[in-house]
């Protein structure tokens, strides 16, 4: 199969017109294009929608639905808030503090930005209650490699388990550190 990325990655939201307005002033997303529809194509089914379609660049589209007729928006209560998420790649730290100070400046509140040793970012929440991240990498040479290469054992041993593994202990252990071709 040639997959060639995403074409889009579509979510819900509450008010179309609310999530335009916050992707484009916040995130400076373009917003591409609105489909509106009374049935549902897919399924014939009758259920009103406004579709939307913001542009996360470099051919990413985030979508959006906006369903008026069906029950409020809620969220999965038996996964915790932090897990569920929308990352965005952003060029370098400047960018990220700079952003940071920017949606702080809008009156949303930002946690961050927190180190992931391959990459930091900061978080925070749009008007549907979708978390949202913004991201740079700062993984050193090989470290991407490394974990690619731990990838299938430490997946196996999860699946044996269901504790982490330490073959990537350096990612958050302070007293550990990265070495190329090791494992904890």
């Amino acid at each position: 199969m040639d997959i060639q990325g995403f074409h889009h990655v579509a979510y819900r939201c509450a008010n179309a017109k609310q999530t335009v307005d916050f992707y484009q002033q916040v995130l400076g997303m373009d917003f591409q294009l609105a489909i509106a529809e009374d049935k549902v194509p897919s399924t014939g089914e009758p259920d009103p929608y406004m579709h939307i379609f913001m542009d996360a660049g470099n051919g990413n589209v985030l979508a959006f639905f906006e369903l008026p007729q069906s029950p409020d928006m809620g969220s999965d209560l038996n996964t915790p808030k932090w897990v569920q998420h929308i990352a965005f790649k952003v060029p370098d730290m400047d960018t990220l503090l700079e952003a940071k100070e920017r949606i702080k400046n809008l009156g949303i509140d930002v946690l961050g930005p927190i180190d992931h040793t391959l990459f930091k970012s900061i978080y925070f929440f749009d008007p549907s209650g979708h978390r949202l991240e913004l991201a740079t990498n700062t993984a050193q040479p090989g470290m991407l490699e490394e974990l690619h290469r731990v990838a299938p054992a430490m997946l196996e041993e999860w699946d044996q388990t269901k504790r982490a593994p330490q073959h990537a202990a350096w990612l958050h252990d302070e007293t550990k550190s990265f070495k190329k071709g090791t494992s904890v």
